[in-house]
């Protein structure tokens, strides 16, 4: 991705001086080098608003010129009345597969990048997402855990949209109580057939590849949603500022060891290429 110039934002993944470049496909392609990847997938990056057509309008290009990635996954506005003139300028592009507009808000201003903490309340929101029914595109979903019974009602508004919880609920406060809200409102979301969990990022809030964190949070995850809606994303460039490709990828596939090759399949393969339609 190309990097617009601006002043410093703190971060929650912490100080990212060695991020604040241009991350080309070609690092990216260098990165995965000898670790099995097959296919991959973008996620929207917070470019300007406005400027939410070119962003996938450069991920295209790049792969088109490379074969990665294989798919896109764009932002639009669902605050607007009507989001669907934003979604048409997207077809255009074959990678599209889906949109995401981060809701997750926190009383720690570090952590918080919505404006509000109930977004996935509002009606106007609620209403533009049925509307990714008929693109046939996922809605990455992006919550704390005391945004998770929102996420929920969110989900069950709209039935026909997969929606992929990210950084398999954005577990930010390892203390017995912080789990023990994180456990309930995953609980809850998996309770909706249409939310599948991104199994990444999970380096965010410790700022390292730490993978008896991995393990703990792989495994309450995909013993609640199981493997089948479960998914491995990579979070990179933003998990490069303290591991390698091959490391992180190396502890997720240790945490799923225990569950047992086809499960481990499902998480790290098969579920991704079915909801992301990278066959």
């Amino acid at each position: 991705m190309p990097w617009l110039d601006g002043p410093m934002q703190p971060r929650i993944f912490g100080p990212y001086e060695p991020m604040r470049r241009d991350y080309p496909i070609s690092e990216y392609l260098s990165d995965i080098a000898g670790c099995g990847v097959s296919a991959s997938v973008y996620v929207q990056a917070n470019w300007a608003k406005n400027a939410f057509e070119e962003e996938v309008a450069y991920v295209q290009h790049a792969a088109d010129d490379t074969g990665f990635p294989q798919a896109i996954v764009g932002y639009a506005d669902f605050l607007v009345d009507d989001v669907r003139p934003q979604c048409d300028r997207l077809t255009k592009y074959r990678g599209m597969r889906g949109v995401r507009m981060q809701l997750h808000w926190h009383a720690n201003p570090q952590y918080r990048f919505a404006a509000q903490p109930d977004l996935a309340r509002n009606p106007k929101l609620q209403q533009n997402i049925v509307r990714l029914a008929d693109y046939g595109w996922t809605f990455d979903l992006q919550v704390f855990a005391g945004q998770m019974e929102g996420a929920a009602e969110l989900a069950g508004s709209a039935p026909k949209v997969v929606f992929i919880l990210q950084h398999a609920g954005m577990l930010e406060d390892t203390s017995a109580a912080g789990w023990t809200q994180w456990r309930a409102g995953m609980r809850r979301l998996a309770a909706c057939p249409n939310v599948v969990s991104k199994l990444s990022g999970l380096g965010t809030f410790i700022h390292k590849n730490d993978p008896d964190h991995i393990a703990a949070v792989v495994r309450e995850t995909v013993e609640l949603f199981g493997p089948t809606r479960c998914l491995f994303g990579s979070n990179f460039p933003v998990e490069k500022l303290w591991t390698r490709y091959s490391d992180l990828v190396a502890a997720y596939r240790d945490a799923l060891k225990p569950f047992g090759e086809t499960a481990s399949r499902a998480a790290l393969h098969d579920t991704a290429a079915r909801i992301y339609r990278l066959n």
